[in-house]
């Protein structure tokens, strides 16, 4: 038993300004005020009226720490879990890029038997491409590049025993339309990105998610709102945004702020396998990439991901749009949560996963603890 008393927790649903939150193996107990608080024959942590929040979720990310979700790898994918722990991070959606089948089969059937080993923070797949547009492509390789093929689909989502939880795909091409149908029959959900379709082709496709808001989709105009538009007005669609600065202006994350409200917002960090690391040549999708300055860019300048942590991500989504604490846990923990049914995550509750982050004064992340042990700890704070 593990009990963390004096937090200012903020739970996704629920704010104490002087908390505990008993821990029993890797499930909360109980959370409440101090004034109700007994002690009792357990591991005391004082935080000293410290921030204690829920462990953020990236549904969005290929890798880091020089490991990519393509390379396949089981032990490295259990490093880059263990790695993203330091920045809060206690469950993500391992995040492929367009290749060939047969890359993608072995990338999946790697995540398939990491999440299935019940040991680390992977918690599902994002399938981002190859169902894109060529004339949306960015980063994705436009010669693997495909339309819609729901035979595909379900052939990897065989193979990756069912963990496909979100598809970036381009309602507008043909064979979209049946992809949808089974993509909403295995539990994925699909989400507009790298497309060029209009209002009304997102709307006949019964869009719910949007792909990195304003990266590879059609912009906004007055005459046709566009990709950017629906996932905009819509208001029961999620959107994904990237708070770096880089592919985003503040300016534009504040507006998509303001007009989605921390309800509709998803913060993700798109990270590549240079996350973590200095500025120098990396990969991606097998493709040259230069890090330079916090931009990660093909050789042609396209922005290829980003080198984004999601603790960065927490800081910069309050300074861009001057959001609360409580909102800014919603959209890094909660809203993923309740979008893809994990149902014992993004919440400081009893009967929930242990998943917890303690940040210091300056929101640097202090420790945090996934599904009831201490996963990283500061060096300052041993």
């Amino acid at each position: 038993m593990m009990v963390i008393i004096n937090a200012y927790l903020v739970s996704g649903q629920e704010t104490w300004e002087r908390g505990y939150v008993r821990i029993n193996g890797k499930t909360i107990e109980a959370v409440g005020a101090m004034a109700d608080y007994e002690a009792g024959d357990e591991t005391v942590i004082d935080v000293a009226g410290k921030l204690v929040t829920p462990g953020m979720i990236d549904v969005h990310v290929h890798g880091g720490y020089d490991v990519d979700t393509m390379d396949a790898d089981r032990d490295r994918l259990r490093f880059l879990s263990q790695s993203m722990l330091a920045e809060g991070v206690t469950s993500f959606f391992a995040t492929t890029i367009t290749q060939s089948p047969e890359e993608i089969t072995k990338a999946l059937e790697s995540v398939r038997d990491v999440i299935e080993s019940n040991e680390t923070t992977v918690a599902g797949i994002h399938l981002e491409g190859p169902f894109v547009n060529v004339e949306n492509a960015g980063a994705q390789p436009a010669e693997y590049i495909i339309d819609p093929d729901a035979e595909q689909f379900r052939i990897w989502q065989d193979e990756a025993g069912g963990h496909i939880r979100l598809v970036t795909y381009a309602p507008e091409r043909p064979g979209a339309r049946e992809l949808e149908r089974v993509m909403i029959e295995s539990g994925a959900i699909g989400s507009a990105g790298h497309t060029n379709a209009t209002f009304a082709e997102n709307k006949a496709a019964g869009v719910k998610h949007g792909t990195h808001l304003y990266n590879q989709m059609r912009g906004l105009h007055h005459r046709e709102p566009g990709t950017v538009g629906y996932c905009l007005l819509e208001r029961d669609v999620t959107v994904e945004i990237i708070p770096d600065g880089i592919h985003s202006r503040p300016e534009m994350v504040d507006f998509a702020y303001r007009l989605k409200g921390a309800d509709g917002l998803i913060v993700i960090t798109d990270a590549m396998r240079a996350k973590g690391l200095p500025d120098g040549r990396y990969e991606l999708g097998g493709q040259p990439v230069i890090v330079e300055d916090g931009a990660a860019r093909l050789e042609a300048g396209n922005l290829a991901g980003s080198v984004l942590t999601m603790d960065a991500a927490f800081r910069n989504i309050i300074a861009f749009t001057g959001c609360t604490v409580q909102e800014a846990v919603k959209m890094t923990s909660a809203n993923q949560a309740a979008e893809f049914g994990l149902s014992k995550k993004g919440s400081i509750a009893a009967g929930f996963d242990a998943d917890l982050i303690i940040w210091d004064e300056s929101l640097t992340v202090e420790q945090t603890i996934h599904q009831g042990r201490i996963g990283f700890e500061k060096e300052d704070v041993k």
